[in-house]
């Protein structure tokens, strides 16, 4: 069975750092092959494992979407619109040592998409099943998961920064996870940037008030501010840096 682990929250809190370093610890300790699918329009996951980006599964959609309007239709004679997709999935995934990624890129454009969005919801459903686990980036709506776009998930990681807006924010995402029926078997919160790895008593409370389950917490780390100016993957940072032993403390708790 694959189990899938999806990461969520506002923008500008470290959501997709986590997320690639996450992916990067498992592929290091050998819980290989992992699928990563980057679900944030804002797409940069690829930036952070140090991979390029190439077609997105939003290219493919508005590809089918244009041979649907006969507007400069790139489907050769002859060939379905499945056997479109399904050749050009390929083209898609990303392929490296001990993980694959696809990003999903946007999400729509006019008209109706629900017959793409089956397409592309069946060759992950296929797909996916080949691997250990499932890791995806998401935005904060989770948009891609209450579309069943995306398989269920088994573990929702909600990430904040270490204010208490942030805090309210991934309240107001797992709010929104029981009125979507996301029916994930564990919702945890980990609050990021966090200086000296700690938290102020005023934060706690509104955590608690939020009804939030907290797993971890990640100190501030300035090497990867330092590694970002610097245009470098951030996967490459030191096993010893903050942000990775502590991220690392909390997979083990996981139990994963």
């Amino acid at each position: 069975m694959t189990y899938s682990i999806a990461m969520a929250g506002k923008g500008g809190v470290g959501k997709t750092t986590l997320c690639g370093l996450f992916l990067n610890y498992l592929a290091e300790t050998g819980k290989g092959p992992i699928l990563a699918v980057d679900a944030d329009p804002n797409s940069n996951l690829n930036e952070v494992l140090g991979v390029e980006k190439l077609t997105t599964l939003g290219d493919i959609r508005e590809e089918i979407a244009r041979a649907e309007m006969e507007e400069k239709n790139p489907i050769p004679p002859g060939m379905s619109k499945q056997e479109y997709v399904n050749f050009r999935f390929g083209s898609a995934l990303v392929e490296e040592d001990n993980y694959d990624m696809l990003v999903m890129g946007r999400t729509q454009g006019k008209g109706c998409y629900c017959f793409i969005n089956d397409i592309l919801r069946e060759e992950l459903k296929k797909h996916y099943l080949n691997y250990n686990y499932l890791i995806v980036d998401n935005e904060a709506g989770l948009e891609h998961i209450s579309r069943g776009v995306l398989p269920p998930v088994d573990l929702i990681l909600l990430v904040s920064d270490c204010s208490r807006r942030g805090i309210q924010a991934a309240g107001r995402i797992a709010e929104m996870i029981g009125q979507l029926d996301i029916k994930a078997k564990q919702v945890y919160l980990i609050v990021n940037r966090a200086p000296g790895g700690r938290i102020e008593p005023g934060i706690e409370e509104e955590i608690t008030e939020q009804n939030l389950n907290l797993i971890g917490i990640i100190p501030q780390d300035d090497s990867v501010y330092k590694y970002d100016a610097d245009g470098k993957p951030l996967v490459s940072l030191p096993g010893d840096s903050p942000v990775k032993l502590a991220l690392g403390e909390i997979i083990k708790k996981l139990n994963i």
